[in-house]
């Protein structure tokens, strides 16, 4: 199966570069499936029922989340709708466990879902890290062992997800959103020979690290994102060097036009064995 992964999509200069290039990576590259991580979809922060309308109807197939994924309260209810196929985080809030007869607070949606793709099933994960990051997360490395391993507190019971009709597991794909590399590295050498596919998302700079792992899982630091290419990771260059400059907080604005950068991978998976065949990194522009 031939899956296309597009990193943070920002803003909407973003959506604008990967709606137009889309047609193209597709004829090109010719994908099964079709990924991106929306948490900056939303003028760069958050998910709205239009912008993940916008992306699902010009054939996005999935979307990923991150630590922005709920900034817009209006994309509760999106991450609830089924519909959308919109996931975020498995590990931002995992119930505790029975026994400790405390009542776990809900948190919308659903930290991962399973498609089907052609004679095989992929189980798509959203995974986010916790060094540098100021809120508290669960441990990513245990929240996808319990998910692999159908153990251990999740907000949706895994069994129903990983087994298929021909009583075997699916090939899973894990967009891992987090700030440090270290941490990202280290997934990938974790989850090496379990997955096929440990992709980073967040930084929004692409790494030149897109490799397969030796024990079989395709694996990249960082995509990168979709945005405007003469910015600050997607947001107006101004405000963000008076904040270097000045210390004092200042609201961050993305510009409407301009060179746009489109950041993806392509990962092809062999269905029967999980295992990943091939990673190639995609680097686009385009003028919006």
């Amino acid at each position: 199966m031939n899956i296309l992964f597009f990193g943070d999509i920002v803003g909407r200069p973003g959506r604008r570069g990967v709606i137009k290039l889309l047609p193209e990576l597709k004829r090109e590259y010719a994908p099964d499936l079709v990924i991106a991580n929306s948490e900056n979809l939303a003028h760069g922060k958050g998910i709205t029922t239009s912008t993940v309308s916008e992306l699902r109807d010009v054939g996005m197939s999935v979307l990923t989340g991150g630590n922005h994924s709920f900034a817009k309260s209006e994309g509760f209810a999106v991450l609830d709708d089924p519909s959308f196929k919109v996931i975020r985080p498995v590990n931002i809030s995992m119930p505790l466990p029975a026994e400790c007869m405390v009542p776990a607070p809900r948190v919308p949606g659903r930290g991962f879902l399973s498609v089907t793709v052609g004679a095989y099933e992929l189980l798509i994960v959203s995974l986010i890290g916790r060094v540098f990051f100021h809120d508290q997360y669960d441990d990513p490395f245990r929240a996808i062992d319990a998910l692999l391993k159908d153990e251990g507190p999740l907000d949706f019971a895994p069994s129903k997800f990983l087994g298929t009709s021909r009583g075997k597991r699916p090939a899973v794909f894990v967009d891992f959103h987090a700030e440090a590399t270290s941490e990202k590295v280290a997934m990938g050498h974790y989850l090496d020979g379990r997955v096929a596919a440990v992709v980073g998302t967040h930084t929004h700079v692409p790494t030149a690290d897109a490799r397969i792992l030796p024990k079989g899982t395709a694996y990249i630091s960082d995509v990168g994102m979709c945005g405007l290419k003469e910015s600050v990771i997607g947001v107006d260059t101004e405000p963000i060097l008076n904040k270097f400059l000045t210390n004092m907080p200042v609201e961050h604005t993305i510009a409407e036009h301009g060179e746009v950068v489109v950041r993806a991978v392509a990962v092809e998976i062999d269905g029967a064995t999980g295992k990943a065949k091939r990673i190639e990194q995609i680097l686009r522009e385009t003028e919006v």
